[in-house]
């Protein structure tokens, strides 16, 4: 039987940072909705650490949701839930029937912004401010252009990477990612350094 097992070696690198970030926002209990979730590498990794909270995985990629769903065999936890096919560039993405009656209390979307589309960050930040109640959390990890300047000579090189490889692509501003989030209700917490020059970026779902 062929293991559909993706791996990213970023994942073992900043899993251990990234949870104790989350252990330190995250509400007590709750469902949280990974947007992107990739290999699912972090989701059987978080889940089991941050019971009794709800862990939803989700991405677009058929071939990311076999994945998920392999990586959860090998590490099954009760709190991980089935990921969903979502694609936040979709205008009614946070209208997924299996997201009804869930109550996010948080998204996370890890390393996404960069590798996607500016309409992929259009997109989570409007479906945010549908799906998160008052107080809901908006987590975002990865690289960020800090007044308009790379962070470090590293992520320049990361920036002309990825838009070589695709032209809609690149590491983004971070003043313009706040934009967004403030446009869609999301009120910016906490910017906190990261390892190897990323940034946790924590937004809170304000009242319209």
């Amino acid at each position: 039987m062929q293991d559909a097992r993706q791996y990213a070696p970023a994942t073992l690198r900043n899993r251990e940072a990234i949870l104790e970030t989350l252990l330190q926002i995250l509400p007590p209990t709750g469902n949280i909705l990974e947007i992107s979730s990739g290999t699912g590498e972090h989701a059987v990794y978080f889940a089991p650490h941050l019971q009794p909270r709800q862990w939803i995985p989700s991405d677009p990629n058929p071939i990311a949701i076999s994945s998920i769903t392999a990586w959860q065999k090998y590490y099954p936890s009760p709190n991980l839930l089935t990921p969903l096919m979502i694609d936040v560039t979709e205008t009614d993405w946070q209208t997924h029937p299996q997201l009804q009656n869930q109550d996010i209390q948080a998204i996370v979307n890890i390393n996404m912004i960069h590798i996607a589309p500016w309409t992929a960050c259009l997109g989570l930040m409007s479906g945010a401010n549908k799906i998160l109640t008052e107080g809901g959390l908006l987590y975002l990890y990865g690289a960020y252009k800090q007044n308009g300047k790379h962070t470090a000579p590293s992520n320049a090189d990361f920036d002309a990477s990825l838009r070589n490889q695709n032209p809609e692509w690149g590491v983004r501003d971070l003043e313009s990612v706040i934009d967004v989030a403030v446009a869609q209700n999301l009120v910016l917490q906490t910017v906190k350094p990261m390892p190897a020059n990323n940034l946790s970026v924590i937004f809170r779902k304000t009242i319209e």
